[in-house]
């Protein structure tokens, strides 16, 4: 690559962690970084940072949950002049989902200073409320390549006061065929902007992206280990028209109560999701045939956990950062080993353990080889005859999702959902799980004991002084 510097490779797990003191940031945003519980950095914030706030361009090889969202965020952050109404920083990502994480990341860092605007720019969205937010003016936009280049086509957006571009989950957004939306948008930034990119792996796409948009860029790669003991891997050996009944008797030995299910295909996702219904298991499929608010709703039951299992191809789960994920089953062994790991890698996150399943038919031996080769561990087998499943006793998601009809346009906030359920409704706060606000709809989880009771308490009270419509998301 023209003019890089030197790849550090850095251990995933650091042996003296450095606290984020060391760094050249303000006060206010050090006070924000301890209330937000950001105690020390992560190896890939460690590694990066110095060289980011020295204004740096980057290239990071890091997977979604190193803490790479914060590794370009405070920089993009320092540099920003609150007082300035323009774009003055962007950054790109693979989809929907991961952009409205990034974007509420960046919210909640930002509150070191008033009135920073962080903006979402996606698909599946209306364009009209987002050109009129673009017009009373964003500091930070983050979106998809597409919706980005539609504003740039529009006029909507002006990237002329632009200092920083970020490509995060560059990989992904290279598979799914953006290549020449990215270089259309980098080609509208200023000249004079650093540039960070962020990719899990490193495909031949990234090095014709970095020589084309990045100026003597500094190279970070933290080499994906996963710590000792916190993902617990086992394969098992099936024929493989027995694999999707073999899922079943994971479930119902394991007794996971959220577990992310990988097919290869689409075909094979629905499969599955038709033999676990079955047996009484509570699936849910991501698969590209979705409209966005169909895969919203989807998402947000899983993250929930009113829903047991989310089959899902590779691509369908791009982007995908969910917390508190017991397991993760491989229904077909990937033919790429660096994808299995990046699969495999998404549960046993922070404190967490987790169980990493596989499923693998005789003409899979060679691809498990290249596996147990790359992560430098001799593979551990298992027989579908050592699972023991107590089939009188369901597996039954704790949660239940209520959707109710109102969301960001009318004024609601989380607080007036809880604050409506632990009032006048008289349930605990205890007894309910996450909120998620939407531009027309709320979500909220809520134990399964009480859904048919809160479904009923908040069709009959008020939720911010209003009457509104209450249904639970089940079968």
């Amino acid at each position: 690559m023209t003019n890089s510097a030197p790849s550090p490779a850095l251990p995933a797990a650091s042996e003296s962690a450095q606290s984020f003191d060391v760094l050249p940031l303000s006060p206010a945003l050090l006070a924000i970084l301890r209330q937000l519980e950001y105690h020390t950095m992560t190896p890939i914030q460690a590694a990066s940072l110095p060289l980011t706030l020295a204004g740096h361009d980057l290239i990071a090889q890091a997977k979604t949950g190193s803490g790479k969202t914060a590794a370009f965020a405070l920089p993009l952050l320092t540099k920003l002049n609150p007082r300035r109404f323009a774009v003055q920083a962007m950054v790109l990502c693979p989809t929907r989902e991961l952009a409205e994480q990034v974007t509420q990341e960046i919210r909640r860092l930002a509150r070191f200073a008033d009135n920073i605007k962080v903006l979402s720019l996606c698909g599946g969205s209306i364009m009209r409320p987002q050109r009129e937010s673009l017009e009373h003016g964003a500091h930070i936009v983050v979106g998809t390549p597409g919706r980005i280049m539609d504003h740039l086509d529009r006029g909507s957006l002006n990237l002329d006061a632009l200092n920083t571009l970020v490509l995060d989950e560059a990989d992904r957004m290279l598979d799914m065929g953006f290549y020449d939306q990215i270089a259309y948008v980098a080609k509208q930034c200023p000249l004079q902007r650093q540039t960070m990119l962020f990719s899990a792996t490193y495909p031949d796409g990234i090095g014709r992206l970095a020589q084309r948009f990045m100026r003597k860029p500094q190279e970070v790669k933290l080499l994906e280990q996963h710590e000792h003991g916190k993902i617990r891997q086992r394969f098992y050996e099936v024929k493989h028209e027995e694999r999707l009944q073999a899922v079943a008797l994971l479930l119902k030995h394991y007794r996971p109560v959220s577990t992310l299910a990988f097919c290869n295909t689409k075909q094979q996702c629905r499969d599955l999701l038709d033999v676990l219904y079955a047996q009484g298991i509570k699936a849910l499929t991501l698969n590209g045939d979705l409209e966005q608010r169909e895969r919203d709703q989807v998402l947000i039951q899983f993250a929930n956990r009113s829903c047991s299992v989310l089959v899902a191809t590779d691509v369908a789960a791009r982007g995908l950062d969910i917390a508190q994920l017991e397991a993760v089953i491989n229904v077909d062994v990937t033919p790429d080993p660096e994808i299995h790991i990046h699969r495999i890698g998404r549960t046993g996150r922070a404190d967490e353990d987790g169980w990493a399943l596989s499923l693998c038919s005789p003409s899979d031996m060679r691809r498990v080889e290249t596996i147990a080769k790359m992560m430098g561990a001799e593979p551990e087998w298992h027989t579908l005859d050592s699972l023991q499943s107590d089939s009188d006793k369901p597996l039954v998601p704790p949660m239940v999702t209520l959707q109710i009809l109102g969301g960001r346009k009318e004024k609601i906030r989380p607080g007036d959902v809880l604050g409506a359920l632990t009032g006048e409704a008289g349930f605990t706060r205890e007894q309910v799980g996450k909120i998620t606000v939407t531009d027309m709809s709320t979500y909220v989880a809520v134990v399964r004991g009480i859904a048919r009771e809160a479904v009923k308490r908040l069709s009959s009270g008020k939720v911010k002084g209003k009457v509104v419509k209450v249904r639970a998301l089940e079968d």
